[in-house]
């Protein structure tokens, strides 16, 4: 069975040295690149499973590799480390296309947890989802709709890819918060709700009366790709 492959993207020898260890120790391959730009080279290969990507790299930083990376369309997991932990700079990342944000100092065991649970979800995902006029590249990270392409803000295509991943289940608020803006962002509900609201905009025919991404009162939200006739709420 091939070992899952993890990018770790470090300039600080010793956590180059301790997390090598920890992630080999797991089963994992590691490779590792000590410089932003040796860092997007070997990402842009696409050989990676899960890339852990710090924001303070020489030349090229985290930031700008982690851009550029979903630029080039590839959906492999990344989760940033930093000792940035300031609310504009978790923004920042999850907004340029990170998945999650781990400030340092970091427990090894929490880290590793997030890195087999990040390679769950996305292997356990499907490449495409179709609903009504609709359709969502999940590899290239592009939405269509009548076959042109949906600009969609990154929280937006976080938001649906969520839902996509997630069908015909009622989803709560708490659990798409945490999945889609991250445990250590501060967001109240109602920025899922505004969010929700410019999506709908964009994918939905009637968004006063919404198909797919459905209330569910008291709850949050379901997405029904088959897009039932009712809404409860």
């Amino acid at each position: 069975m091939t070992r899952p492959r993890i990018l770790l993207v470090e300039d600080e020898p010793a956590i180059v040295r301790g997390l090598s260890d920890t992630l080999a120790g797991h089963g994992f391959e590691v490779t590792v690149a000590t410089h932003g730009q040796a860092g997007l080279d070997a990402a842009l290969k696409d050989e990676a499973d899960l890339i852990l990507l710090d924001v303070m790299l020489p030349a090229v930083n985290g930031y700008e590799v982690c851009q550029t990376v979903r630029r080039h369309g590839l959906d492999v997991p990344i989760l940033m480390l930093t000792a940035k932990g300031q609310e504009p700079d978790v923004v920042l990342g999850l907004n340029v296309g990170a998945d999650d944000y781990i400030v340092k100092p970091f427990r090894s065991a929490e880290l590793v947890a997030r890195v087999q649970a990040f390679l769950r979800r996305h292997r356990a995902a499907p490449a495409r989802c179709t609903f009504g006029n609709c359709e969502i590249d999940l590899v290239a990270r592009r939405v269509r709709r009548h076959g042109a392409d949906v600009e969609l803000t990154a929280k937006e295509y976080a938001l649906l890819a969520f839902f996509a991943g997630h069908p015909g289940r009622a989803l709560s608020r708490a659990l798409i918060l945490d999945a889609v803006w991250g445990t250590s962002v501060f967001v109240t509900p109602r920025s899922i709700d505004r969010c929700v609201t410019t999506l709908r905009a964009k994918v939905e025919p009637d968004p006063r009366a919404p198909a797919y991404i459905q209330t569910v009162r008291d709850v949050g939200y379901r997405f029904d790709p088959c897009g039932a006739a009712t809404v409860d709420g």
